[in-house]
């Protein structure tokens, strides 16, 4: 059987996976993007974008057809713990201070779409079956509608969940803490006194009861709402058990006095608290990123915007590792990287659940009064809202110069190019390309030979930007240099060896 060849096989059109692919198709790297089941998951599943993952979006030109898609954009702040008390992300200074309540599924409509925008495509009903990775590629087996078929790739990413079937054939270990708590999520048509306002803070949309029922209730479109919920039944229910009416009844019944009540249920699917890690995401030419390499409990919501931002680290790199610009020693600073910020949201999300679970332990309403208490003061809601907005995160930057900006992920900016019509940053980054921000008439001399790996712009800054003659920003939005020494070595260390006089590169 001969073997389909490309660059990159992703296994998993979920976020994580799509994004991938949509990445690796702007960097002209071929892939081909295989997923189980037979059409996309219409259920909503996780309910918000966060302001990081927005302006990410934004880099691609892709959040406006995002928000468009979204249930509302009028939630106040984020929140830890489902506390009363909003987080505050415009202490960060980001044009998207608000969670964006959007069902994951709308989400990778709009990525499916730019996906085959560029080119790409997801073949459903596509099951991995076999792997087999050697020092040159990856070959799989995968078992279509018409047949088995072999693939083979340089390189393959397993974004196929948190039951990662790539995970299981390879045999890696996937430590952490089991569950201790289940929960069940469900789009639902609702009766009677159901709050469809999409304003206000998400505590206000929390129940409890003392007898351990847990329910929260957001509203969709098209007359549906979300429901996550838990309760004595839920937590003795088999993963794979349907949810039923019953068990939502009992539940709406516990919290909110029978005051609302289920019609019917059109998806629903059970989760849980487990909290676990791969300790190493990539395992020779095999790497994972969202769900296959983190799960932990969905308190916060996190999980679609960590495997999104994996994503987006990931995927530059391989392009520029394929293309043949840089070694694959590049591909080591994603687990560099991206490691550490989920190990800190496992670390969140399990603390969040002993807050926001519906126990009443001895000392419990007294932990949460004085986190609320803390939460209250400036500076502990700014290094909180940074947290879980994900716009706090600093990244090594080893070659270059010192810089208040370095690591950090750049600002947004207003621009005047010189044509009399502003830009924002984001507008830069469009093609996926580095790029390299003059904002003084810097002579960057030493950055001519990466001029067809690395967009140029000379601007003046309107508003917005931090005080820097010049930076340069890599294709996922972080500040890898921001003047003084060591530009020509950040180059080589992100985009490769200097071109030659007269040498073109593959870019």
């Amino acid at each position: 059987m001969n073997a389909q060849v490309t660059g990159v096989i992703v296994v998993g059109a979920g976020g994580a996976g799509l994004t991938l692919a949509t990445e690796l198709a702007l960097a002209g790297v071929p892939a081909v993007v295989l997923d189980r089941l037979p059409g996309r998951n219409l259920q909503s599943r996780a309910g918000a974008i966060q302001p990081r993952t927005a302006e990410m979006l934004a880099l691609r030109g892709l959040l406006d057809d995002t928000l468009d898609r979204s249930i509302d954009y009028r939630l106040v702040g984020g929140h830890f713990a489902g506390l009363p008390v909003p987080l505050d992300y415009a202490a960060w200074d980001t044009r998207y201070p608000h969670p964006v309540l959007l069902p994951q599924d709308q989400l990778e409509a709009v990525l499916e779409d730019r996906l085959v925008q560029l080119g790409g495509q997801v073949l459903r009903e596509h099951r991995l079956t076999a792997l087999h990775q050697d020092a040159d590629g990856v070959t799989v087996t995968v078992t279509a509608p018409d047949g088995d078929r072999t693939l083979r790739g340089r390189y393959l990413v397993a974004c196929d969940g948190a039951h990662s079937s790539v995970r299981k054939i390879i045999g890696a270990a996937f430590p952490g803490e089991a569950a201790t708590a289940r929960m069940a999520t469900a789009d639902l048509v609702l009766t009677g006194d159901v709050d469809d306002s999409t304003a206000g803070h998400i505590s206000s949309r929390i129940h409890t009861s003392p007898q351990g029922h847990f329910a929260m209730i957001t509203p969709l479109a098209n007359g549906l709402h979300k429901l996550i919920l838990s309760g004595p039944r839920t937590m003795s229910a088999a993963r794979d058990a349907p949810v039923t009416p019953e068990e939502v009844r009992e539940v709406l019944q516990a919290t909110h006095g029978g005051r609302v009540d289920v019609a019917e249920i059109r998806y629903a699917s059970r989760f849980s608290n487990a909290s676990r890690q791969l300790e190493d995401y990539r395992h020779g030419r095999v790497l994972f990123a969202g769900d296959s390499a983190h799960i932990h409990s969905p308190a916060g919501g996190q999980g679609l915007n960590l495997g999104v931002q994996d994503a987006f680290n990931l995927g530059w790199k391989l392009g520029v590792v394929l293309r043949g610009e840089v070694g694959e020693e590049l591909l080591d600073t994603y687990q560099a990287e991206r490691h550490p910020v989920a190990a800190r949201v496992l670390a969140l999300t399990r603390a969040q659940g002993v807050v926001m679970g519906p126990q009443r332990d001895a000392g419990l309403p007294e932990l949460r009064d004085v986190l609320t208490d803390l939460l209250r003061l400036p500076e502990a809601n700014r290094y909180m809202a940074g947290v879980m907005a994900g716009l706090d995160l600093l990244l090594p930057s080893p070659d270059a110069a010192p810089h208040p900006l370095l690591g950090l992920r750049m600002p947004d900016a207003d621009l005047d190019l010189g044509d009399g019509e502003p830009v924002r940053f984001s507008d830069l980054t469009r093609t996926g390309r580095g790029v390299l921000l003059d904002l003084a008439d810097a002579p960057l001399t030493a950055a001519a030979p990466w001029k067809d790996r690395i967009t140029q712009v000379r601007a003046r800054a309107i508003s917005g930007t931090p005080d820097a003659e010049a930076v340069l920003v890599r294709p996922d939005g972080y500040v890898c240099w921001a003047g003084g020494a060591g530009l020509a070595e950040t180059l080589t260390r992100w985009f490769g060896p200097a071109a030659r006089p007269g040498e073109g590169t593959s870019g």
